[in-house]
């Protein structure tokens, strides 16, 4: 029988606050150690709430919020939430058009952002609504040994004349009289994040209180092991449906604590997982990289870990039966549980139960979710087993892109059913238990004389020899097929005899792939380009090889 969840009607805030109130004196975020309790992060809102409404924001207002994980990014979230306004979410790395452009469509009012990008966003404010700008310090809430070392060894930036500081922000709150309400409701725009850009322009993605709600239930229901008091690490970041809605919307409500960071570093992860001893992991593919080749691992004891999630991106098969034993190996009893799922839906909308033995399964659809594989063309289901574009519907799809009528109507297809369905451009299959199978985005197929070549596929038979720590294929042109192949390869160890292992990646492909899809090239390189949020960016691997040509 297909679950069954009740969500709530409010507001995000209006959640968290219901839920933390027998969690007052429980740590709801640790920064640096630094540990903030429910009770000290509900009044901090709360004061932010009414600083933001002595400062002109009202229901149906946007409030840009241009942080890193750090409290007073959960804070501005939260407080602006409570006043029925829209967060939108910035990621502080992203380009100054791409920042203008995120403004301007959103129409903020205020934006919140760090101290030592004020330079750069004082000037790019001027084309845009922007009425106030707010800058804190990820120094701010840090504990005072590590404050004082972080004030000696960084000058104080110089911030604009008309800007204030985060307590300049919070100081405001004490003059207004007017008591702030809670006036979200279920069907109203939280938040608006933006898509990854792997492939095509970013797009807004306008997300309700409902559907950041019904994922953090969801998701709860679907791990199935979480409990109050459970620490998990958070450094997904909070401008990242992954890591807003999972890593700290969920986490705050189920009683945990999301251990935050302002930037997250691969090779010092064994440190990270070490120092806190979380118990429960949620990250992209990137980051379980350490477990592979990290061998500060060796005899270390992880039994403290009770689930580890991957999601963002696709792990190999092979990268997942490794990932389970070095886990094994060092007395974690969880599996990696790889999910699927997109911004468009918050973040991950299926997850694979633990210990499950489907490992190229990206696991079973959340509650109230419901997964169907059509022919991209006719949208006629398909039967179980074959491949075609993945659909889905479910109380976290969201609202629509912003200002893009015929983007959203592209994605949001009404079928014969009567249901509304979000097209994800995925590929994918189901099986006759309700399994879905991701295979790899539409938009990456490649077509060699007139075949049609799916890269994953290839990727997951080069994954399979030892010596390779990451890959990626892409289609590259070719004067006489259309597309030829091409996959670029990162070895664990830079000291392998390159040709050697080609030769051996050579012999595997052949028995695993048709000759027409046989890559006509492939390249080691030390790494593979990334997104701002650690997807692989595959249209920068095909600019590299223009650059080689």
């Amino acid at each position: 029988m297909k679950r069954h969840l009740d969500y709530p009607n409010g507001s995000m805030y209006d959640f968290l606050c219901k839920n933390a109130s027998d969690w007052s004196d429980l740590t709801a975020l640790n920064y640096f150690g630094k540990k903030i309790s429910y009770d000290t992060l509900i009044k901090d809102i709360d004061r932010c709430a009414q600083a933001l409404y002595a400062s002109g924001i009202r229901k149906g207002d946007a409030v840009s919020i241009c942080l890193p994980n750090i409290p007073q990014a959960v804070t501005a979230l939260y407080a602006v939430n409570k006043l029925g306004a829209a967060a939108n979410m910035i990621h502080p790395l992203s380009a100054e058009k791409e920042i203008i452009h995120y403004l301007q469509i959103s129409k903020s009012k205020i934006i919140i952002a760090l101290d030592i990008n004020a330079g750069k966003i004082s000037c790019l404010t001027k084309k845009t609504t922007v009425e106030k700008e707010v800058y804190v310090s990820i120094s701010e809430y840090m504990p005072l040994w590590l404050k004082t070392a972080c004030l000696l060894t960084n000058l104080k930036p110089k911030l604009p004349a008309n800007s204030i500081t985060w307590k300049g922000l919070l100081s405001l709150a004490d003059k207004s009289s007017y008591h702030v309400k809670n006036t979200g409701k279920a069907d109203d725009c939280a938040a608006i994040l933006y898509s990854g850009g792997t492939t095509g322009k970013p797009k807004g993605i306008v997300l309700t209180n409902l559907n950041f709600n019904a994922l953090a239930l969801q998701s709860i229901d679907s791990c199935g092991c979480l409990e109050k008091g459970d620490k998990v690490l958070s450094v997904m970041p909070v401008f990242h449906g992954f890591g807003l809605g999972v890593c700290i919307h969920t986490v705050l409500n189920f009683g945990g604590t999301a251990v935050i960071l302002p930037k997250f570093s691969v090779k010092n992860f064994h440190k990270i997982l070490f120092r806190y001893k979380p118990n429960v992991i949620a990250g992209v593919p990137a980051i379980y990289e350490s477990f592979i080749r990290n061998s500060h691992f060796d005899g270390k004891d992880l039994s403290f870990l009770k689930c580890v999630i991957s999601g963002g991106d696709s792990l190999s098969v092979n990268t997942k039966i490794r990932l389970d034993k070095l886990l094994k190996e060092h007395g974690c009893k969880s599996t990696v549980r790889e999910g699927y799922g997109l911004t468009e839906c918050v973040t991950g909308s299926c997850l694979i139960p633990d210990n499950s033995e489907k490992r190229d399964s990206v696991g079973l659809p959340y509650a109230d979710t419901f997964y169907k594989i059509v022919d991209s063309c006719t949208n006629e289901e398909l039967s179980f087993g074959e491949t075609g574009e993945i659909v889905l519907r479910g109380p976290t799809v969201m609202k629509g892109y912003l200002d893009e009528p015929e983007e959203t109507a592209a994605v949001l297809q009404r079928h014969a059913d009567g249901y509304t369905w979000l097209h994800t451009g995925d590929l994918g299959c189901m099986d006759s238990e309700g399994y879905v199978y991701y295979k790899q985005r539409m938009k990456r197929m490649i077509i060699s004389s007139g075949y049609n070549i799916y890269p994953q596929n290839i990727e997951n038979v080069i994954y399979s020899h030892n010596a390779v720590l990451m890959c990626a294929v892409i289609g590259v042109p070719d004067e006489i097929k259309g597309q030829r192949v091409k996959a670029f390869v990162v070895l664990k160890n830079n000291t392998y005899d390159k040709q050697k292992i080609k030769q051996e990646i050579t012999e595997l492909l052949k028995k695993e792939t048709a000759a027409y899809a046989m890559p006509r090239e492939i390249a080691f390189v030390d790494s593979l380009p990334k997104t701002l949020v650690g997807k692989i960016a595959y249209a920068e691997l095909a600019e590299s090889h223009k650059t080689e040509v």
